[in-house]
């Protein structure tokens, strides 16, 4: 049994740095059709985030109607399959040409105009192009293009680490290391994929969240790092430490114990690098299979933590 009262501040919000791993490459899922569009994710060191053709959902208006095709919605005007994006965060580059910089062009091919969903050929091309005045304009985007298009995208929260049993470690007393719930995990809730979709259509929701998987813990006082495996603890409880136990005898195997203080360390306190894995999820509402992993990211912080002589649990 696990007690929750009268819990004194355990979090340790006081993150000094963000560091993104660089060079940095994208991994990202293969293209996917939804059912009436198609998407392409991506997950990086940064966030995550998807670029969808198709555009915003049609609204049915209560007749049996067939919603309207492509070239219907067009209203004559000419189709552009192509759109440029920011680069994604976490993406590194050369240095463009001059006058040029670097886009992201997505294209959509294979596509029929003459369906309302592009067609079951339609996918996305996705390349990382310089561009200048000429290549710009060979690739415009008007506003009656921005329906066909639907971007989305989420950062990963700053990591707020949490020390039990006791704010500051003690010598020779186990120290155990978790994370804030709201800090390991982003998008939408996995109990409630259609919450917070990113991309709905007449038929399908796409929806993205991550998640931390494994935190890595380098503890700062020339010890070797050690491996934490996250999200395997319940969600009323997620630092997994029983407060009805000593810390001699708990279950969770996230923690070290320090055989000397940190008083002779710069500002009387330990560096504490940490490593976090986030895996990143996909979930096609009213699809078969619920959550797919299109890939992980690391990315690493660092945290000072004060390491003090025994005393009394709690002091």
């Amino acid at each position: 049994m696990h007690n929750r009262v009268g819990r004194t501040l355990l979090v340790l919000s006081a993150v000094l740095a963000l560091l993104t791993v660089g060079p940095v490459s994208t991994a990202s899922a293969d293209t996917i059709q939804t059912g009436t569009s198609v998407c392409s994710m991506y997950v990086n060191s940064v966030g995550f985030g998807a670029y969808c053709s198709n555009g915003a959902a049609y609204v049915p208006n209560g007749s049996n109607k067939p919603p309207p095709t492509w070239r219907e919605r067009l209203g004559g005007k000419p189709f552009i399959p192509c759109r440029d994006f920011d680069i994604p965060n976490g993406i590194r580059l050369p240095k463009a040409p001059d006058g040029k910089k670097w886009v992201m062009r997505i294209t959509i091919t294979d596509y029929k105009l003459d369906t309302y969903d592009g067609g079951h050929d339609a996918h996305l091309e996705r390349a990382y192009v310089p561009v200048g005045p000429v290549e710009e304009a060979q690739c415009p985007f008007p506003n009656y293009m921005e329906p066909f298009w639907y971007p989305f995208k989420s950062n990963y929260p700053p990591p707020a680490l949490v020390v039990m049993p006791t704010f500051t470690p003690r010598v020779n007393v186990p120290a155990f290391f978790s994370l804030t719930p709201e800090s390991s995990k982003a998008g939408a809730d996995p109990n409630n994929p259609g919450e917070l979709s990113g991309y709905v259509n007449p038929h399908h929701n796409l929806t993205m969240r991550g998640q931390i998987s494994e935190m890595t813990v380098d503890p700062g006082d020339g010890s070797k790092p050690f491996k934490c495996l996250m999200g395997v603890t319940p969600e009323d409880d997620p630092d997994g430490y029983d407060e009805t136990q000593d810390p001699f005898h708990q279950m969770n195997t996230c923690k070290h114990v320090y055989q000397r203080s940190s008083a002779t360390q710069p500002d009387d306190m330990y560096t504490v690098k940490l490593t976090l894995t986030w895996e990143v999820f996909y979930w096609v509402g009213k699809g078969a299979g619920g959550w797919h992993s299109i890939g992980k990211a690391n990315v690493t912080a660092v945290q000072r933590l004060p390491v003090q002589e025994a005393q009394a649990i709690g002091g």
